[in-house]
C-alpha cells in the first residue's frame, strides 16, 4: 500500500460507521463499509428464496449478485443488480441472517477480493470485522472500536424503530458469538491494532482519537 489505509474493526453498535465516516471526511479520504456488502449478499439470498442456513446453496450462488458500492463518506450507497438496496439491507430480517451468510467461506473470498479492489492503493477508511486481520493486514493504522454491551444496545435501539435495548442486547450477543467463533475470518482484534473503548465517548471524541492515532502512525 502506497497511501493511507485506516482499518476500523469492531462489533456492531460500537460506533464504527459514524466514526469511520467522520474520519474519512476530516482527512478527505474515501470510505468503505464492508458490512454493507455482506448485508447486500444476504438480502439477495433472501430475495432468491435461499435459506441463509443452507451453506452449500449460499456458497454455490455467492458469485451471482452484482454489487456496486459507493465509497463517498457523505453519500455511501450500494446496489445489487442495479437496484439501490441501502434501506433494504438494514431490515431486521437481513440483520438476523447476515452472520450465517457471512460465515460461508465462498462469500468471504468473493467479497474480500472486491474489498481489496476498492481499497486499491489506499486513501480510504475501511470498516468491518476483519479489515486489520484479513482484508488489509498491512494498513498502517488499525483501530479496534468497542463499547460496553449496554452502550452498544442502547445506541442500536435508538437507531431502529420498534425495538428495545434488551432485544438489541440479546441480538448483539448472538451475533458477537457467531462472528467471533466462525472458522472463516472471525472477528478478532489485530495484534497491532489500538483498542478504543467508546462507551464514555461521544462521536467527536472518537473521531479525534482516531485522527490523533493517524497523525502518530503517519
Amino acid at each position: 500500500m502506497t497511501a493511507l489505509v485506516v482499518a476500523m474493526d469492531g462489533p456492531s453498535g460500537s460506533g464504527k460507521s459514524s466514526a469511520s465516516r467522520g474520519v474519512a471526511r476530516a482527512l478527505g479520504l474515501r470510505y468503505l463499509d464492508t458490512g454493507a456488502m455482506y448485508r447486500a449478499v444476504t438480502w439477495w439470498m433472501l430475495e432468491q428464496g435461499v435459506d441463509p442456513a443452507d451453506a452449500e446453496t449460499v456458497a454455490r450462488r455467492a458469485g451471482e449478485p452484482r454489487l456496486v458500492i459507493t465509497a463517498d463518506p457523505d453519500a455511501p450507497g450500494i446496489t445489487v443488480d442495479g437496484r439501490d438496496v441501502a434501506a433494504e439491507i438494514r431490515t431486521a430480517e437481513v440483520t438476523a441472517a447476515v452472520s450465517a451468510v457471512s460465515a460461508v467461506p465462498e462469500v468471504r473470498a468473493r467479497l474480500v477480493a472486491e474489498q481489496r479492489a476498492v481499497i486499491g492503493e489506499g486513501d480510504i477508511v475501511v470498516e468491518g470485522r476483519d479489515i486489520g486481520t484479513v482484508v488489509a493486514p498491512a494498513a498502517p493504522v488499525k483501530v479496534y472500536l468497542t463499547a460496553s454491551p449496554e452502550a452498544r444496545a442502547r445506541r442500536r435501539s435508538a437507531e431502529l424503530a420498534g425495538t428495545t435495548v434488551e432485544a438489541q442486547r440479546a441480538e448483539m450477543a448472538r451475533r458477537d458469538t457467531l462472528d467471533s467463533t466462525r472458522k472463516a475470518d472471525p472477528l478478532v482484534m489485530a495484534a497491532d491494532a489500538v483498542e478504543l473503548d467508546s462507551t464514555e465517548l461521544n462521536l467527536d471524541e472518537v473521531v479525534s482519537e482516531v485522527l490523533r492515532l493517524v497523525k502518530e502512525r503517519t
